[in-house]
């Protein structure tokens, strides 16, 4: 598959000033929180491949980060070894109390998991939610957190006090994050288009909000005394308001993977950027415990999708969040049951989650050496009983579901189990781009797939990945590319 997405050779870290604060250069594929970097399937094989049948056993998140990678003096704790969870994890916040060794994990399902220091004070995991989560913050005393949701609902909990939120209210763009002040009376809520909204003492500094961008925004940080923020975007472009000061970007630069958070330093003298293929990006004064720019322990076909950075307590190490090192169950509170036969395709695919898969350029347990995210999905359809040719041309799948089972418009109501096709028709390889498969779905229609050959290692040692949460309707700034219809098996 030709990844859409930057390429930058992959240093374990690069210092860049001077480089300008409006990103310049062409918007690729993110995956938020969890971005994929898609591409090409070409060519169609039908009836059976070569491999499929002798597959032995089903690798099941292999990346040995489990979930939190740690450098520098940051702790490492047993992440992965928990029972699976009902969703994604989408999101960190570290225990702000000074000696704290703990942080928080949120899933999108409203699931909340206390480590070290850090201490629960509550979850949404039981209830129904109308959205997925997408982001958290905590209270400068660390005895309460906030949750907050794609479509702007905000969740309280412990010490910490809800003062509104954009639940309810039509956005132009889907929230991606949050940061709260630093008495904790107030917190800002940021949308993909860099819109701003205030609540609470949170005062608002400006936003990007109706301002054309290169790239979405996806994620922000507020300073030390609460009176400005900074957002990043996709590009790596950064954008500073208020007492926030700009120390430089990666926006006009060449990336190999999109940019996916912002963390700044102890005393706002700096800040560090992190990619979906944990590479570092430092700028102003920073300090430097190392990243996956070479792939987990040096290996290149290794690269575990990350999605954020969060610093230490006293800044002396810091964590990417790698949402693919747990095993999910995708049942619970976020979609109600699954089918039968939609609980089987999902858990197989799930099993299936790890780095590139076979040695060799494209080559992959599911068919021959060649692009493979649609042998990926009619392999998963086909061990759940779907009676598909194993098809390599994602159009395919399209056109078998026409006359066998049913389509579903962009704008439909998708079920776990089916497939998700990227692009603009099923006519051409440079209209079907890509397919995944749907693992998850919110009563509001946001997403999440599991997907092969997707990102973010290098062109052909590609993955298996979890993708989302995201709305299909804002595919085209999540993917990189339109959704053109979904297919039921």
């Amino acid at each position: 598959m030709v990844k859409l997405q930057h390429v930058i050779s992959r240093d374990t870290i690069a210092t860049v000033t001077g480089l300008g604060r409006f990103p310049s250069i062409a918007q690729g594929a993110r995956r938020l929180g969890v971005a994929f970097l898609l591409a090409l399937a070409v060519g169609t094989l039908t009836a059976g491949h070569a491999g499929a049948s002798s597959l032995v056993a089903p690798k099941s998140h292999v990346y040995a980060g489990g979930g939190v990678i740690a450098f520098g003096a940051a702790p490492t704790y047993a992440t992965a070894s928990v029972a699976p969870l009902n969703s994604v994890v989408v999101a960190q916040a570290v225990d702000p109390v000074a000696g704290s060794q703990g942080y928080w994990l949120v899933t999108a399902d409203g699931g909340v998991f206390a480590y070290g220091d850090a201490r629960f004070y509550g979850s949404l995991g039981s209830l129904a939610l109308q959205g997925p989560i997408v982001g958290m913050a905590a209270t400068p005393d660390g005895n309460g957190y906030w949750l907050v949701a794609l479509d702007g609902g905000v969740f309280a909990f412990g010490d910490a006090n809800f003062y509104g939120s954009m639940g309810g209210h039509p956005l132009n763009r889907p929230i991606v994050g949050m940061a709260a002040t630093a008495n904790g009376q107030g917190y800002w809520l940021v949308a993909s288009d860099g819109g701003i909204f205030a609540f609470g003492d949170a005062a608002f500094k400006g936003s990007m909000g109706g301002t054309p961008l290169v790239s979405p925004i996806s994620g922000m940080a507020a300073t030390d005394n609460g009176s400005g923020y900074w957002m990043v975007a996709g590009d790596g472009g950064v954008f500073a308001f208020g007492d926030a000061r700009f120390y430089g970007s990666m926006g006009g630069q060449v990336l190999n993977a999109p940019v996916v958070g912002i963390a700044p330093s102890r005393g706002d003298s700096g800040y560090l950027l992190v990619s979906t293929d944990g590479g570092i990006f430092g700028f102003g004064g920073f300090n430097y415990y190392g990243s996956l720019g070479h792939g987990l322990g040096g290996n290149p076909a290794d690269v575990p999708p990350v999605t954020a950075l969060t610093l230490t307590q006293n800044g002396t190490g810091y964590w990417l969040l790698e949402p693919d090192g747990w095993n999910y169950s995708f049942t619970g509170a976020a979609g109600g049951p699954p089918t039968p036969l939609a609980a089987s395709i999902v858990s197989i695919a799930d099993t299936q989650v790890a780095s590139d898969p076979s040695p060799g350029s494209f080559c992959n347990p599911y068919g021959p050496c060649e692009a493979w995210c649609a042998l990926f999905a009619t392999w998963v359809w086909g061990r759940a009983g779907i009676p598909i040719p194993s098809y390599a041309f994602t159009g395919d799948i399209y056109n078998w579901a026409a006359s066998n089972t049913a389509l579903i418009p962009p704008s439909g109501a998708p079920q776990p189990g089916d497939a998700v096709l990227y692009g603009t028709g099923p006519w051409s390889t440079a209209t079907s781009l890509h397919v995944g498969l749907v693992a998850q779905r919110w009563p509001d229609g946001a997403i999440v797939t599991i997907e092969g050959d997707a990102g973010p290692a290098p062109v052909g040692s590609l993955a298996v990945i979890i993708n989302g949460p995201y709305l299909p309707a804002f595919s085209p700034d999540y993917n990189g590319m339109p959704i053109y219809a979904f297919a039921a098996p």
